[in-house]
């Protein structure tokens, strides 16, 4: 009896998803229906400029399992996932995209996992890149890779933000206020027992994709950024080892002239190892101007996201 009381929330993050969401809708209230657990929606619409607000509008007064959030303007994905995290209420807590990209039919799945007791959080991930292309894939894994090495989070590879959360992991995460986020690293940093489920990569029901390769080399650079000291380090032993050669050719070049007296030679030569050495003194820089980037924008303390309109009422925030 107690399970079948726990409370569902789905929060979905649209940006100009208009297309999508009638179909959304119809396929996962279909499955949520049968789950047998009280549920609701929680869309958050971060400042689409279609018709993605008007229609969540006109849902939302036949339907009262939809809630809905919508930005003063596009403040990314993150933020929309951390502002449903923020008002969520339920016990069990879902993200899922708006595109069907991420299965509807495993939440049913996942609430069963959940009411087991053992784990914490249901996380899906594509156990294949089917339809992508294959450079995108292949940087992909490079950079799972290259986070699983460097940083603490922990994140499977082909792993989306397709979860469901108990209410303990939840609250974890929203205690998380960092201006700049990088959600699938938190989820990994927080811990929490975390089950896997693999399904096949699913293409968009509807329209265009909002993610390009820049933007997602990007988001990759902001996790890299955000979960790891390495990019620093790396830096300091390109200063060191630079330090070290000239050292060792400053030697070679003394002894080969109190020797031999081989006079110095070579002006090519010498542009080429001083522009080198700029290049990587410039690459270090930038470095840790990318740090010191994110410092300056988490001290200014600006909010995450900005509330334009919703229809949560005060007694439905935490």
């Amino acid at each position: 009896m107690e399970n079948t009381e726990k409370r569902i929330t789905v929060i979905v993050p649209c940006f100009n998803e208009q297309e999508v969401l009638p179909l959304f809708l119809e396929k996962t209230t279909a499955i949520l229906s049968g789950i047998g657990k009280p549920y609701e929606y929680l869309f958050v619409d971060d400042g689409s400029t279609d018709g993605t607000l008007s229609y969540l509008q006109k849902v939302a007064e036949k339907d009262g399992h939809v809630k809905y959030l919508s930005f003063s303007r596009n403040f990314g994905k993150e933020a929309a996932m951390y502002a449903g995290l923020s008002e969520a209420h339920g016990d069990y807590v879902a993200v899922m995209d708006a595109d069907l990209q991420d299965p509807p039919e495993l939440l049913a799945e996942m609430v069963r996992i959940l009411d087991e007791g053992t784990y914490d959080c249901v996380a899906a991930y594509r156990s294949d890149r089917k339809g992508e292309p294959a450079l995108r894939s292949w940087f992909a894994r490079i950079f799972y890779q290259i986070m699983n090495r460097i940083s603490d989070a922990d994140i499977k590879d082909g792993a989306r933000d397709f979860r469901m959360m108990k209410r303990n992991m939840v609250d974890a995460i929203v205690r998380m206020t960092e201006y700049n986020r990088f959600s699938k690293g938190i989820f990994g940093w927080v811990g929490f027992n975390t089950c896997w489920l693999p399904y096949e990569n699913v293409e968009r029901a509807a329209g265009k994709s909002k993610w390009s390769f820049w933007k997602l080399f990007r988001y990759a650079l902001e996790g890299i950024i955000n979960f790891s000291h390495a990019p620093l380090s790396l830096a300091s032993w390109f200063g060191f080892l630079m330090t070290g050669l000239a050292f060792v050719m400053l030697i070679f070049i003394v002894v080969r002239k109190l020797l031999f007296g081989d006079p110095v030679a070579g002006w090519a030569s010498t542009i080429c190892v001083i522009i080198f050495i700029g290049g990587i003194q410039l690459f270090c820089t930038g470095v840790m101007g990318q740090y010191i980037a994110k410092i300056y924008s988490e001290t200014k303390n600006r909010p995450i996201y900005i509330v334009k309109e919703t229809n949560l009422k005060k007694e439905d925030n935490r």
